[in-house]
């Protein structure tokens, strides 16, 4: 959907982005993440068309976004960290705002105010005044404007910001919505954990240079290949040698009483491993999958990259 390459943007006295060069996949939610200042602000706006690079070339959907920005912006929505809604205005009216800017046919309008309203649990809201909402049904306002014309892309820089507990939940319920809709979405957030509710990629960040750029999770991911997390309820010194030697085994880490390491086997190849565990006389209490979340998967990311500078 995204491909960007060579891209750099200087503010005065500062480079913001420097030779950035990435992808983002079709259909996939990708977490943007990276420290204060990384540049994750300025690629959004980039990517949208809003700012114009020093050098470099970006790519939505086989256009080029310098070249041919309304082509871009006809299939992309985008909400920025500080967006903003007409107070004075009803939910309907901003919708119908929103829509009309898109370029929607009039007679289309109404039916997609009501089918758009109904997609954010907005449809009892419709008449009420923006400036009367909570934090989270504005912030519900707002990306519905963004996804009033149905665009194949949607950028979002924060948008769980000030939100409560119980309203991030419901957004990344919508996140996951929109991406079974075909949506691809690409999320700026300091909220490691709320993105790992719904990312699919990982995009990290740092000093206005890419450190990585990877899959998370897919749901066409093979069982065959994945972290497993052993235990024993009784220490037993010979278990990292034992593992070590196990010919579908790769170990990360391990001590006389817990295990982790990646799994080459089905899940078949899984209960042998744990039946011959018991059979060689190890007091196996647990073995599970160990999915890596996306603030350890940043981190290593960090690590790996500081390390190569030594």
């Amino acid at each position: 959907m995204i491909e960007i390459a060579g891209l750099t943007f200087d503010y005065p006295g500062h480079r913001a982005l420097n030779d950035v060069t990435l992808t983002v996949a079709t259909g996939s939610v990708t977490a943007l993440v990276g420290p204060n200042g990384a540049g994750k602000t300025t690629l959004m706006r980039c990517i949208a068309g809003l700012e114009t690079p020093l050098e470099g070339r970006i790519i939505v959907d086989g256009m080029d976004v310098i070249e041919q920005p309304r082509e871009v912006h006809r299939i992309m929505g985008y909400l920025s960290d500080f967006f903003g809604l007409y107070q004075d205005l009803s939910v309907a009216r901003c919708l119908e705002y929103a829509a009309a800017a898109q370029g929607l046919p009039d007679d289309d309008i109404p039916a997609t105010i009501a089918r758009t309203a109904e997609r954010l649990d907005l449809t009892d809201k419709l008449h009420q005044l923006s400036g009367d909402l909570s934090r989270g049904q504005r912030q519900r306002v707002a990306i519905g404007q963004a996804i009033i014309h149905q665009p194949r892309l949607l950028l979002l820089d924060e948008p769980a910001s000030g939100l409560d507990p119980e309203a991030r939940a419901s957004l990344a319920a919508l996140f996951r919505q929109l991406q079974a809709d075909g949506m691809t979405l690409l999320v700026s957030s300091h909220i490691l954990a709320e993105l790992d509710e719904y990312s699919t990629h990982m995009l990290a960040l740092r000093d206005g240079r890419m450190l990585e750029n990877r899959t998370l999770k897919s749901p066409h991911a093979s069982d065959e290949h994945r972290m497993l997390h052993l235990a024993l309820a009784q220490p037993d010194a010979r278990l990292p040698e034992w593992l070590k030697a196990h010919a579908l085994v790769a170990l990360k880490e391990a001590t006389g009483s817990h295990a982790e390491f990646d799994f080459r086997g089905d899940l078949h190849a899984q209960a042998e491993l744990l039946k011959a565990l018991v059979h060689e006389g190890f007091a196996a209490s647990s073995l599970a999958s160990h999915k890596e979340n996306l603030q350890q998967s940043y981190l290593r990311s960090v690590a790996a990259h500081l390390e190569s500078k030594q």
